[in-house]
């Protein structure tokens, strides 16, 4: 466990489960301190602070619920952890909003509550944690704070320091941009530039002027010398969007370049060398594109490195609150408006849809329904759900590692997919691209929704069947 001498600091009023968490975290080498009431932990001395703070809901004088309010205004940046034999959703739900980390019951499950210290110490010291000053700062634009978020903050923070390529696999719309964004930011080539490459936006005639450039005259149109992405990218990060998208007869090109390090211009013999650190995103299942023989298996192997698994938002209902705060906050600040309220009523709402569009979905949402809200309580109009989908699943199911891929492989999930899909396209008429269209209503490019479609064997006709 990393931060062994980080202070712990446990809050319950029964003294049996003080002694077994003071007991267990004691035994990972960390500083424990018990107390028995919200009212003993406040009018401990202003020493330290608590790297971590285990807190029971249902306390004697002052709730859990409102010592988290009281330490929000005083020490925002504590990571709460609740545990507590009271759990329901509604209770869930308003710690969460508050910024709680973790919300666990008894009895609680000890690698769990390990687990969750462990990831409250490691976000904490990493920044992912926002204090109410924080929420809406564009420097960290990574929120959550479910297995799956911490997860996913663990790997950058591994991976990020190193040089090594990482390969962001996940939906259309789950934030992979960020990600790689994140990545390079924390990197030692931070002070060098990021360029992305969104290889579907490509000709194909282009991608080797794209990616390599070109010398003059080198083909109609090429009236001077051009530098491509992969020199403008030199010393510092290149980020190939839709890595999926390039072309079969191009990857071996592709591979000798971050093989080698080394090409040459589009029309010129002299070899280039330079210095760039990739990293790569797809919405594909590459190793399903590999199998089919459409995309090589040796430049998947050599992207492959580090593979980054971002997952849909549909897995991660218990962001939805922190998230939808922090777009309330931001779509406020970016209109210029009176900031809207988030009910309770309403972030359930959020979390009962299935959110095809993921977060790119949730935020034309929320802008949507701020425009409308002028100033006011937000409302959403959303789909409703063919299936009943669990509220807040455990964020210890969601941190266990997969053996299948996340992406829509299984037959329930894309009976579900299916439905919500055809569902927003009934409400928009069928209409896919332009204003009021599906895409804008799903968060997805246009071209990415058809191919959707067409894909899962949708069909207006078979729709009015």
């Amino acid at each position: 466990m990393r931060n062994v001498d980080a202070l712990v600091c446990v809050v319950d009023d029964d003294v049996s489960i003080r002694e077994s968490v003071r007991g267990l975290l004691r035994a990972e080498g960390l500083r424990v301190e018990t107390y028995g009431s919200a009212d003993d932990f406040l009018a401990r001395s202003r020493g330290e602070p608590p790297g971590c703070l285990v807190l029971d809901v249902e306390l004697p004088g002052l709730s859990g619920l409102q010592l988290q309010r009281e330490l929000f205004r005083s020490e925002p940046h504590i990571p709460i952890v609740f545990l507590t034999g009271h759990g329901d959703i509604s209770m869930s739900v308003r710690a969460i909003k508050a910024g709680a980390f973790e919300f666990l019951t008894k009895p609680f499950d000890p690698e769990e509550l390990l687990d969750a210290v462990q990831e409250s110490l490691l976000t904490r010291e990493y920044g992912g944690h926002r204090s109410k000053d924080q929420s809406s700062a564009q420097s960290n634009e990574i929120v959550g704070i479910g297995g799956g978020y911490r997860t996913l903050i663990k790997q950058i923070s591994m991976v990020a320091p190193t040089d090594s390529t990482v390969l962001i696999e996940g939906e259309t719309g789950t934030g992979k941009e960020l990600v790689a964004r994140e990545i390079h930011k924390l990197s030692r080539r931070k002070e060098q530039a990021l360029v992305r490459v969104n290889c579907a936006s490509i000709p194909k005639e282009l991608y080797e002027s794209e990616f390599f450039g070109h010398a003059r005259g080198a083909f109609t149109g090429a009236i001077k010398d051009r530098m491509g992405r992969f020199e403008a990218a030199n010393g510092g990060t290149l980020f190939l969007d839709e890595i999926g998208e390039i072309p079969l007869e191009l990857q071996s090109k592709l591979l000798r370049a971050l093989q080698e390090k080394q090409f040459e211009r589009v029309g010129e013999e002299r070899t280039r060398r330079v210095d760039v650190r990739v990293v790569a995103a797809t919405n594909r299942d590459l190793k399903a594109e590999v199998a089919a023989g459409r995309f090589r298996e040796d430049l998947y192997y050599r992207l492959n490195v580090f593979p980054v698994r971002v997952s849909p938002l549909r897995d991660r209902r218990e962001d939805i609150p922190m998230l939808a705060k922090y777009f309330v906050e931001l779509l406020a600040k970016e209109m210029k408006c009176t900031k809207p309220r988030l009910t309770e009523a309403g972030v359930i709402r959020l979390q009962e849809y299935d959110w095809p569009g993921n977060i790119r979905e949730l935020r034309n949402v929320i802008e949507r329904a701020t425009i409308l809200a002028r100033g006011k309580v937000l409302e959403f109009d959303l789909p409703t759900t063919t299936t009943e989908a669990p509220a807040l699943p455990s964020p210890r199911s969601l941190n266990q590692d997969k053996a299948e891929p996340e992406f829509m492989t299984e037959p329930e999930i894309q009976r579900r997919e299916r439905e919500n899909l055809r569902v927003v396209l009934n409400k928009t008429g069928w209409k896919v691209g332009g204003p009021s269209g599906a895409a804008e209503l799903l968060g997805v490019k246009p071209t990415t929704l058809i191919s959707r479609i067409k894909k899962m064997g949708l069909s207006r006709d078979a729709a009015t069947r």
